[in-house]
């Protein structure tokens, strides 16, 4: 059962893009045995073992941040099949793009009529930020949550095949009756 997810991301890391340099500027991202166990909580996890993270933030066309990088992280699940403890890798490439709220290239494309054609292997929609900061924390949290197995598996884990159920030598008066009524075809 997963938590409730809190409104400030657990590794939270706010960078100022107002001050950001034209060459961009690099975030790591390694989570404190806190951050880990909160964020363990959150998504359902047994346990984080490693997150780390490496970003490049950088201004992109006018008024438009990019953030690139790779989160990568050692989690704790619990198998689908035995319940039993199974350690998976997270690593999960991280591209993104932000435009202020006002950006004119924002509403472009959503606010005029017609068709919007979408490239489900290309690059996704720019998100919109307020103010001057955008939590590249939160963003890696983002990422971090989509490279977790929904379906652990321990290896060599199988689910056992179907039995029909052994039957009683012994049939009562009611199911010998129904089985007359019902014969399987």
């Amino acid at each position: 059962m997963r938590a409730q997810a809190p409104e400030r991301s657990p590794i939270s890391y706010e960078v100022n893009v107002a001050r950001l340099p034209k060459t961009g500027l690099t975030v790591k991202i390694d989570a404190s045995e806190a951050e880990k166990a909160e964020l363990a909580a959150v998504h359902g996890l047994e346990a984080i073992e490693r997150l780390h993270a490496e970003l490049a933030v950088s201004p992109w066309k006018r008024n438009g941040v990019k953030i690139e990088g790779r989160v990568e992280a050692d989690v704790v699940q619990v198998c689908v099949v035995t319940l039993e403890p199974v350690t998976n890798r997270v690593d999960e490439e991280i591209s993104a793009v932000f435009l202020p709220e006002d950006s004119r290239l924002g509403r472009e494309g959503f606010g005029v009529g017609g068709e919007i054609m979408i490239d489900p292997e290309g690059p996704d929609s720019p998100e919109t930020f307020s103010g001057d900061r955008i939590d590249v924390g939160a963003l890696t949290e983002e990422f971090f949550a989509l490279g977790i197995d929904p379906y652990p598996r321990k290896l060599g884990a199988a689910v056992p095949d179907k039995q029909e159920p052994a039957r009683d030598e012994e049939e009562n008066e009611l199911q010998r009756k129904l089985r007359q009524l019902f014969p399987k075809t």
